[in-house]
């Protein structure tokens, strides 16, 4: 599951702009095959007098912290390759706003996964052909 945490400025971004931004992300990893319901995007505000970078108050920064589970970079050319993907749905609603940012994936063990209590199916098997037809984890 693709978990998306944006640690932005208070009031950075409108409910439209946040609609925008998460579908397209979404968007991104339906694309690869996975579920669209897996993809969770989080705006996480902080208050302007509380964001620091570099021990000075910056209300012009997003740090993205990324969690990987479903799916494992093959090699470091396809992580490199999703890292270009990523940056250019990235640039309508950071670069192009002249905004700075940084973004860090962290992979995790899929063994320490669960979707409602059920070990999610292996990539492209029928069980989770299943979960992609129907948008949510049901027994396979």
């Amino acid at each position: 599951m693709p978990l998306h945490r944006f640690y932005v400025p208070e009031g950075l971004y409108s409910e439209e702009d946040k609609k925008k931004f998460a579908q397209s992300i979404t968007d991104m990893y339906v694309h690869i095959g996975l579920p669209a319901f897996y993809v969770i995007v989080l705006f996480i505000p902080i208050k302007k007098d509380s964001y620091y970078v570099g021990g000075k108050a910056n209300d012009k920064f997003v740090r993205v912290a990324i969690q990987h589970i479903a799916r494992q970079f093959e090699s470091n050319d396809v992580a490199k390759q999703f890292m270009d993907m990523y940056e250019q749905k990235l640039a309508p609603f950071i670069k192009d706003r002249g905004l700075d940012w940084e973004v860090a994936i962290e992979i995790v063990d899929r063994n320490l996964w669960r979707e409602n209590g059920l070990v999610p199916p292996l990539s492209a098997s029928e069980g989770e052909k299943e979960w992609i037809r129907r948008n949510k984890a049901v027994p396979y």
